[in-house]
């Protein structure tokens, strides 16, 4: 992890990014889009030719060239149109510093589908830009999102934005949600939502189509499905648009109420920022890929160290605290007699015990065979009933495992001693556990 760049992060965004060495104009990085325009094979290509040459056909720096205009932390957006490839942008870039060399990022969002538009052309554009301007200045896609969520429900004065993305079971989670003030969130209540409430909405999107729905009445008769989940909602009108990725309909996003003079403009608005919501889900699930194998253990699926030092730095220290630290039993006799496949069930297992009971609260693999959980806000009585169900769901699985635990009414006491400690008791435990098999032997 340590040598990649961040930009390497924008990799699979499916707008345009390239990043050039400010002093000598020469491109070290383009992303996979960026290759596959400018008919690039491989990074390797780039390096050494100018920013200028191979974006934009020229033998010197483009005339429009803002590099002395940039600083890092701060970003300058214009709306260009590029001659080679013949579309128009809005171009955001910066200034990055890194092993003391300066280098402009650039990030180029293609606003060509414009055209098709017509007389909505210009408003659209103005609503488009800014609504790209604001989104653009976050920190990470999920603020993007949110953003840009915020964003369509002010400019268009409805009162609800949202996503619903596909799951794996094919049912459907609301998974973003916008309210204006005193609208009541729907999110929670919506997920798991099955196909066949939307199944009439996929016709649409399969010819290309959005929906609008001027009347929530008017489908009583005709979409009972969607009719039964919007008018709990208190939805009279909406306009939901398909998000493609791929030639794929990965889900869908739209507005709830909005005024009716808007029907017309927010088709139009949410076919172009679709666009731009796909890119922000490619980096959006490219960072938390990235996260999980930073934070997660790869045998198990639960946090590791990094994890858990992330959520011991954000606990609340007003709240009780449960910490308990367990071993499994006999792994190195597993691994030496039965092989290393089977230690990795005996630790699948274990986890999977400890999951069953505590997933509430947090749970780390800390070591070959440790597991630490972190109950935060938890009754003393209650954790240990929670420990007894452990030991029933260790029979079934064919697992034992050692030990300790530390229960205080808040956790304003050093975590590190704390964990010490109820590592110490689960040695105590664990030998106590090997004495009474030596002894049985006997």
């Amino acid at each position: 992890m340590a040598d990649i760049k961040i930009w390497e992060f924008y990799e699979e965004l499916n707008e345009i990014v390239y990043v050039a060495d400010m002093d000598s104009n020469e491109l070290v990085y383009m992303n996979r889009r960026a290759r596959e325009i400018y008919g690039v094979s491989s990074i390797e290509e780039i390096k050494g030719r100018k920013c200028y040459e191979l974006l934009f056909g020229s033998q010197k720096p483009c005339a429009f060239c803002c590099n002395t205009k940039l600083k890092p932390g701060y970003f300058l957006e214009e709306m260009r149109y590029d001659p080679v490839l013949k579309k128009r942008f809005i171009v955001k870039q910066t200034m990055l510093e890194e092993d003391e060399r300066r280098y402009k990022f650039e990030l180029a969002v293609d606003l060509s589908a414009w055209n098709q538009w017509g007389k909505e052309y210009e408003a659209n554009a103005i609503m488009v830009n800014e609504g790209l301007r604001v989104a653009m200045s976050a920190h990470s896609p999920e603020e993007s999102i949110a953003i840009l969520l915020e964003y369509l429900g002010q400019v268009l004065k409805s009162e609800r934005v949202y996503i619903f993305e596909e799951s794996e079971k094919g049912t459907f989670d609301n998974t973003y949600e916008w309210c204006a003030s005193g609208v009541v969130p729907q999110r929670e209540n919506l997920q798991d939502v099955p196909f066949e409430a939307v199944s009439m909405w996929y016709q649409r999107f399969y010819n290309g189509e959005n929906v609008i729905i001027k009347n929530l009445e008017n489908i009583r008769e005709t979409d009972p499905a969607a009719y039964e989940y919007l008018k709990p909602q208190n939805i009279h009108s909406l306009v939901v648009s398909p998000l493609v990725s791929e030639e794929k309909i990965i889900g869908f996003y739209g507005v709830d109420n909005p005024p009716e003079q808007f029907l017309g403009h927010i088709t139009t608005l949410l076919q172009i920022l679709g666009h731009f919501l796909i890119s922000l889900f490619h980096r959006r699930n490219h960072i938390r890929r990235l996260e999980a194998l930073c934070f997660q253990d790869q045998l198990t699926g639960i946090g590791n160290r990094h994890a858990m030092n992330e959520y011991i730095a954000s606990m609340p220290s007003e709240k009780s605290i449960g910490i308990l630290f367990y071993d499994v039993m006999g792994l190195k006799r597993t691994n030496d007699t039965m092989g290393h496949q089977a230690g990795d069930n005996l630790l699948i297992r274990a986890s999977k015990c400890l999951k069953e009971e505590f997933k509430d609260y947090a749970l780390f693999r800390v070591g070959g065979d440790e597991f630490l959980v972190l109950c935060t806000d938890i009754e003393e009585k209650e954790l240990l009933q929670k420990t007894e169900h452990v030991k029933t769901e260790m029979r079934k699985c064919n697992v034992n495992m050692a030990l300790g635990l530390v229960w205080r009414p808040d956790s304003r006491e050093d975590m590190d001693k704390l964990i010490t400690q109820a590592d110490d008791l689960m040695y105590e435990n664990k030998r106590a556990w090997y004495a009474g098999v030596t002894k049985g032997k006997q």
